[in-house]
């Protein structure tokens, strides 16, 4: 379905060195059009690093297992034993783009999804209606919102996909429609013509979905037939960020045969925003772990990263003296700061 028409292609644009980190065009786009691809938000040395843990995890391409790999599921999740993972999922750059997009503090932030999986490249064929290689198009809210996203000028998430291959060498672009403004038909809520939501049945390889709805819903089968004229596709890079929204309609697209596409994804809720779901086990959970790695994790993160898996930010209405030297034994012997908090209580008179 990928056009050898250039106007169709989209191509990173560069984060800010200082500051920021995105600029205003990309905020631009990702408020109006629904996402901005970018590069340069982290550094090389952590893309290469985490790019090799992933390759040792995961099946070779031509292995027997890799080719039983049909769907999402079976990678890495936060808080996972690699430091490479974690530290990307807590990169402060990122808490600061996600931030500037959603126009709020990095501390009013929270982690709700961050995983990384395998995408294997296999020669086109009949897989089953679960198949991941050539997606249906959709949007991304039912699996993570118990309601649906409020307007559209009231955006509640941003969803990254952050890619540890070159598209020129696996393929695999991510193809997305680009919402033309407020009267944009494709954009009207309620979004409901995917599948997997009210009645439609839950269906991931992109031709039997299409059959589906040309046999039940004819009408719907039309409309989707112009999302998929619409799409532009993503020339993403080594660690290039895709930041996108829940209600923005896209889909993967096949690999080339043999290749393996890593890729990270996750998103960042407003931590006032109870109906966006977290997608894993619960942070708590990572500690039934021997080798500690969630309190480890903890204590060396700075407050505002803290925060961003629901742990209360100096000054937050939480803390008293009683209950930080509680965390502080809990947490001290592992190397966790309390000054920030003892400062911030010493403030208010706690």
């Amino acid at each position: 379905m990928q056009p050898e028409s250039k106007d169709r292609l989209i191509e990173p644009t560069a984060a800010l060195v200082d500051g920021g980190p995105l600029t205003e065009s990309q905020i631009a786009s990702w408020r109006h059009q629904g996402f901005a691809l970018v590069d340069g938000l982290f550094p090389r040395e952590l893309i290469r690093n985490l790019l090799e843990v992933a390759q040792a995890r995961f099946p070779e391409v031509d292995s027997d297992e890799a080719q039983l790999r049909n769907d999402f599921g079976d990678g890495m999740t936060f808080p996972d034993e690699s430091d490479e993972f974690n530290d990307l999922s807590l990169h402060l750059r990122l808490l600061e783009a996600s931030a500037q997009l959603l126009e709020v503090s990095v501390h009013d932030l929270r982690l709700t999804q961050s995983d990384l999986w395998p995408k294997y490249g296999r020669p086109s064929g009949d897989r089953g209606r679960f198949d991941n290689q050539d997606q249906r198009i959709h949007v991304d809210y039912p699996n993570h919102t118990l309601t649906h996203p409020a307007s559209w000028s009231q955006p509640e998430a941003v969803e990254v996909i952050i890619y540890l291959c070159d598209q020129t060498d696996v393929g695999g672009a991510t193809a997305i429609v680009p919402r033309k403004g407020p009267l944009d038909e494709a954009y009207m809520p309620p979004m409901v013509n995917t599948p997997g939501v009210g009645d439609v049945p839950w269906i991931n390889d992109r031709l039997q979905a299409e059959e589906w709805f040309v046999q039940h819903r004819p009408d719907v089968a039309a409309f989707r037939a112009t999302l998929y004229e619409r799409e532009v596709y993503t020339q993403y890079k080594t660690g290039s960020a895709l930041l996108y929204r829940h209600d923005v309609w896209h889909r993967g697209t096949p690999l080339a045969s043999g290749a393996l596409r890593l890729a990270h994804n996750l998103t960042f809720k407003k931590a006032d925003a109870s109906w966006i779901s977290t997608l894993h086990p619960g942070w708590a959970w990572a500690m039934y772990q021997p080798d500690q790695r969630m309190e480890r994790l903890i204590a060396g993160l700075r407050p505002e990263q803290r925060s961003v898996l629901g742990f209360p930010f100096p000054g937050d209405p939480y803390w008293d003296m009683e209950k930080l030297r509680a965390v502080e034994a809990r947490y001290g012997p592992l190397g966790f700061d309390a000054s920030p908090y003892r400062k911030a209580l010493s403030w208010t008179g706690r």
